[in-house]
């Protein structure tokens, strides 16, 4: 069974929701063209495709099937800032799989999710939209979102982008930000909102709410040891929230299941990588390997270091009936 992606990496592609469209996706700055015939293309971070993200990838696809030509958006991985300081990386909203899933169902043709490596930071402006937007894409027409820079030394803007493309044939234009009751747009305002548990103001700006999603791995099993029985997701980023909280558990059933999930280190029992580990009330089922998304209702607690598994147990009970009072269960 195809898993709706086509392109250069074949490793680690999400698989396409029944009836999804074909995306195509490349990697690479080189190789052949990925549209011969010419597309409409858009590029930035997208770090969890917040509404300014979503009305600059809309723009494109509406103005792609004007034209009838694909849409397609361009961004990158790691995220350059990710990249740039990896000593102390911004925490992440969104991993890769999940970004090319909502580009997938927002109807973007074609993704390239650059390598964000040296060869790419060594690149200037100029060689960047002649390797990647004109040579890759053969695109007509680019849009970017306010303030976007981008080459080495972000030695690239609006007006670099303008005056290259009437040199190679395509038209560069910038949305406007976008503003909810005067408060501009953001990643790193939904990241200061999610670390201080304002999930309101998350979801407003995110439009619709904060979840992580992945496919569940085995753990180390002390939570059914414990009677906790959890779903566990790798995050493998730093993530923008930590702590306990109350939640909502999609995917193993006609409806969302309530649960309590702890996203962080665990350094009770001395765990070192982010994992999400979602306990599911009242379930009875194997969820090894399958797909599940996590949304974030309310925030409990931090997370903290106990005396031992029995205070670790206890506080866990605790959680529990506050997480059932909050999501009314």
């Amino acid at each position: 069974m195809h898993d709706g992606y086509t392109g250069e990496s074949p490793k680690n592609r999400p698989p396409a929701a029944a009836g999804a469209h074909m995306l195509r996706l490349f990697r690479d700055i080189d190789g052949p063209a990925v549209s011969p015939q010419g597309c409409v293309a858009c590029v930035g971070a997208f770090d969890g495709l917040h509404l300014g993200h979503q009305a600059l990838i809309r723009s494109t696809i509406g103005r792609a099937r004007e034209l009838g030509l694909p849409a397609a958006v361009v961004c990158f991985e790691p995220l350059p800032r990710e990249f740039f300081s990896p000593a102390d990386p911004p925490p992440r909203l969104m991993l890769p799989g999940a970004r090319l899933r909502m580009l997938q169902d927002m109807g973007v043709d074609i993704v390239g999710q650059l390598r964000f490596n040296k060869a790419l930071t060594q690149l200037d402006a100029v060689e960047f939209i002649d390797r990647i937007l004109v040579d890759r894409l053969h695109a007509r027409e680019v849009r970017v979102g306010p303030d976007f820079r981008f080459g080495r030394g972000r030695g690239g803007d609006l007006a670099v982008l303008r005056e290259r493309g009437e040199q190679a044939g395509f038209v560069a234009s910038a949305i406007e930000p976008l503003a909810l009751d005067d408060e501009r747009v953001s990643s790193s305002v939904i990241r200061a909102a999610l670390s201080n548990g304002d999930f309101a103001t998350a979801t407003r700006l995110l439009g619709r709410p904060y979840a992580i999603g992945g496919r569940v791995v085995r753990g180390q099993q002390l939570g059914r040891k414990l009677g906790f029985p959890t779903a566990n997701l790798r995050f493998g980023r730093k993530p923008a929230l930590q702590g306990i909280y109350a939640t909502w558990v999609h995917g193993v059933g006609d409806h969302p299941w309530p649960s309590v999930s702890s996203f962080g280190t665990r350094p009770t029992v001395d765990g070192v990588e982010p994992l999400l580990e979602a306990h599911l009330f009242d379930f009875d089922g194997d969820l090894y390997g399958k797909r599940i998304d996590v949304e974030f209702v309310a925030k409990l607690r931090d997370e903290e270091k106990f005396d031992g598994l029995d205070a670790l147990t206890a506080q866990m009970e605790r959680d529990a009936v506050v997480a059932r009072t909050l999501l009314k269960q």
